[in-house]
């Protein structure tokens, strides 16, 4: 039995199969299976598959106990790419603007110090994950929950394409296969699988990001949570994830003493805001002239590299 034939047998039935299934359909479809035939087609149309046996598949992912029987791939990176240091960052669809520049600052720094980040290519925090590694011109990788050909969320397509012009895209689907529920839980174990760290920014009670969590603790891998606020319904799963022992992430050094990485110089060092606290977010908008955005995104940064601290709204530097 080929592990292509089994992962073309699971997109014909709309299955999720690990091993071989019994049965006549089975039987008469390894009969008909053309393995080379079908390679060249999912070539021709710009995909790659990586079977579980192949030299070149993660091993991380091969370790896992359910792995898939391969992996679906596209963009112009190197399967190899897929055995490096990695960090899962995940969290809500529906996140906060503050978890959306946690997620963003953070995929950079961990992008810009050679970590491949990977995510889910979902809305929210996934999506700026992708963002911020691309922003340090790192490696970042696209887990699917759908067949290899769709770009899911479809709002998504631009940033998939730029995702696939340097990284990779990838799924346990063949072309074709639709999205559906079951899938991405199932997709979720692969993000985890892949990873020797997992990063949780924002999620709500019963999210997804919490299940990749979950995984990636059963397979004996790292788990980080940023801490957020108790009255906040978004920080609810990070916050239980603390409970049961994962660590709290409050920069990117949190993650590089994890995989044994020297910090490089903190961001901020140089940024004109320090110069200008003790002052309000809005007070800084007013005298820099900079957009409420642009100081907000600072600020978010120079917080998370243990730059500035805020009380009651005030922002001051820390030496």
């Amino acid at each position: 039995m080929s592990e292509s034939a089994l992962a073309a047998f699971a997109s014909e039935t709309g299955t999720h199969l690990i091993r071989p299934p019994r049965g006549a359909r089975w039987a008469g479809f390894l009969r008909r299976f053309d393995e080379r035939a079908w390679v060249e087609k999912l070539a021709a149309d710009g995909y790659r598959f990586l079977g579980r046996s192949a030299p070149e598949f993660p091993p991380l992912l091969r370790a896992i106990h359910d792995p898939p029987p391969g992996l679906f791939l596209r963009g112009e990176a190197d399967p190899e790419l897929l055995a490096q240091p990695a960090v899962a960052v995940v969290g809500a669809r529906a996140c906060s603007g503050y978890g959306s520049s946690v997620a963003r600052s953070l995929a950079r720094e961990l992008a810009a110090a050679g970590l491949v980040v990977v995510s889910g290519l979902a809305r929210g925090i996934d999506a700026e994950a992708h963002r911020g590694a691309l922003e340090a011109d790192g490696a970042t990788v696209a887990v699917l929950g759908c067949g290899i050909d769709r770009d899911y969320p479809a709002a998504h397509a631009e940033l998939a394409r730029r995702v696939a012009a340097t990284g990779l895209i990838v799924s346990e689907y063949a072309p074709g296969v639709e999205p559906a529920p079951w899938r991405f839980p199932a997709r979720n174990r692969i993000v985890a699988g892949l990873c020797a760290a997992t990063v949780v920014v924002e999620a709500r009670e019963r999210s997804g990001a919490l299940i990749t969590a979950d995984l990636a603790l059963e397979e004996g891998r790292e788990v980080f949570a940023v801490p957020g606020e108790i009255t906040s319904a978004l920080s609810a799963g990070t916050n239980d994830l603390l409970k049961l022992g994962a660590s709290p992430l409050t920069s990117a050094t949190d993650v590089f003493s994890s995989f044994g990485i020297e910090p490089a110089p903190r961001p901020g060092e140089d940024s004109p805001l320090l110069e200008l606290l003790l002052a309000s977010a809005d007070e800084l908008v007013r005298q820099t002239g900079l957009a409420a955005g642009e100081v907000a995104r600072a600020l978010v940064e120079l917080e998370l590299a243990g730059r500035v601290a805020v009380h009651e709204g005030v922002y001051r530097a820390v030496s």
